[in-house]
């Protein structure tokens, strides 16, 4: 089959940071499907796997997680899928990636694709959609609407993440939602996904958050947390909660004592990194959101569509993502059927 990888860390302009190649079919373990790629997307993780995980010599490392395609076959223990049917998912950082004709993936990270969405719009939606609903319901601990009269900040509201978490924290816990943009493009697209308020992360964020007269229970650190923590700490209310997805090198955790502030990292691979016994809330929850998606509670979040998987379409998406000005997802067709 085609893949796409890379065989050495290093810029993403060289020769062999994205590579096409053949490669055998994955054989399905009986806790498999093995999926037809008809779409994937981009994100931050494909930036930093890539630069921080050497393939061994000669064996190209294939990226991707984000897909949606075609069930083709189903292990011998699946009960959730059979051949045919449409999914949508965010793969396990410990297996090889979603750029390639085929991909095994454990069903019980799998869900039904929204049937509203072609491949390529429904593959933006998994990762940031787990992400984001980790956040709100296993860290913060909300229900629905259990967020009305609570705020939440989120800082990098525009990006894959800020753009469903956004959407999530209004529709489903009812909280109002304040966003960070810098540009007038971004401050566009936050509006678009529904914030409520929008404020500069260019400034400092207890600044703009005082002149907005609103301190939040709850705030998302989904970029830059290092550079913002001691200001969350201090626009934060007293006994409230920050989530981060980032990797901030020096952090002042001792200061969020006498706000007696939680604090919690959120990983959405944990899950399947260690086969924990609720792996399966990320299939009940994928399958939430594809109803979301369909009845119109939830928009996509596809801000830029690159064509065809190829190395030169997938270097493109790699260069935006690495970039940092990329707004909501970038997505990608599959290969051609065989």
């Amino acid at each position: 089959m085609k893949a796409i990888g890379y065989t050495d860390r290093g810029p993403i302009s060289t020769e062999t940071a994205v590579v096409q190649f053949e490669t055998d079919k994955p054989r399905p373990s009986p806790n498999d499907l093995l999926v037809e790629v008809r779409g994937i997307s981009v994100n931050p993780v494909d930036v930093k796997v890539r630069a921080n995980r050497q393939p061994p010599d000669g064996e190209p490392h294939i990226l991707g997680f984000d897909a949606a395609g075609i069930v083709k076959e189903a292990g011998a223990t699946t009960t959730r899928f059979k051949p045919g049917d449409e999914v949508f998912y965010a793969g396990d950082v410990t297996r090889p990636g979603t750029n390639a004709q085929f991909h095994a993936v454990d069903e019980r990270i799998v869900g039904r694709k929204p049937s509203s969405l072609g491949f390529a719009e429904a593959a933006a939606m998994p990762l940031t959609s787990i992400t984001a609903w980790e956040i709100l319901f296993d860290s913060f601990g909300l229900n629905d609407g259990e967020g009305t009269g609570d705020s939440l900040l989120v800082i990098g509201g525009a990006g894959g993440v800020g753009s469903i978490l956004i959407q999530l924290a209004k529709k489903l816990a009812g909280l109002t939602v304040i966003a960070t943009a810098s540009r007038p493009d971004t401050r566009a697209w936050v509006e678009k996904m529904g914030a409520d308020h929008v404020v500069n992360h260019r400034n400092p964020l207890d600044e703009e958050m005082r002149a907005l007269g609103i301190a939040p229970r709850y705030v998302a650190a989904l970029t830059q947390t290092d550079k913002h923590f001691a200001a969350i700490v201090e626009l934060i209310k007293p006994r409230g909660h920050i989530a981060m997805i980032d990797d901030p090198q020096d952090l002042d955790i001792a200061a969020i004592k006498f706000k007696a502030l939680s604090f919690s990292w959120e990983f959405m691979f944990a899950r399947s990194m260690f086969q924990t016994e609720d792996m399966d809330v990320q299939h009940q929850l994928l399958n939430r959101v594809a109803d979301l998606l369909d009845d119109g509670t939830l928009i996509p979040t596809v801000n830029m569509h690159g064509g065809e998987m190829g190395v030169a379409s997938l270097r493109s998406a790699l260069e935006l993502q690495e970039s940092g000005t990329a707004i909501g997802k970038t997505i990608l067709d599959g290969f051609s059927p065989a």
